[in-house]
């Protein structure tokens, strides 16, 4: 059993309109950032907010700031309960177009996305099966 809590996080690059999410591990040890950004390593994410203008612009455009407004948590920040309601939505709607046919008594239920116990900006949540959703501990 694991011993510590994975922290889920939150990814944007609107210059690209790509969102995702990944836990503390996937950014230390898989691609996640060069998928989502293009580049190696978060501390590259420093260099394009300061020095790439398409990017610094595409982030004033979305988030309806100026550039010295500009930080990383604007592109990559801890997951809040709202971000994972929204991934639950692009879920559900994903496989509702997979599944042709679903009845009234068999609701479509979703796997457990990450770990059954994560960490979110409000705190420590724990997977619900009989909802499909992650719910505060």
């Amino acid at each position: 059993m694991k011993s510590t809590i994975e922290t889920v996080y939150f990814l944007e690059n609107p210059e690209k309109k790509v969102t995702k999410f990944a836990t503390g591990t996937q950014l230390l040890y898989e691609d996640t950032i060069k998928d989502v950004f293009g580049v190696a390593s978060i501390n590259d994410l420093n260099m394009m907010i300061r020095y790439n203008k398409g990017f610094q612009d595409s982030i004033c455009l979305t988030h309806g700031i100026t550039e010295s407004s500009i930080t990383l948590d604007r592109i990559l920040r801890v997951a809040s309960k709202l971000d994972l309601l929204l991934l639950r939505k692009q879920i559900v709607e994903e496989r509702a177009e997979e599944v042709t046919i679903v009845s009234d008594d068999n609701a479509l239920s979703i796997p457990c996305p990450f770990d059954s116990t994560i960490k979110l900006r409000e705190g420590v949540f724990k997977w619900d099966d009989s909802n499909s959703s992650y719910h505060l501990v």
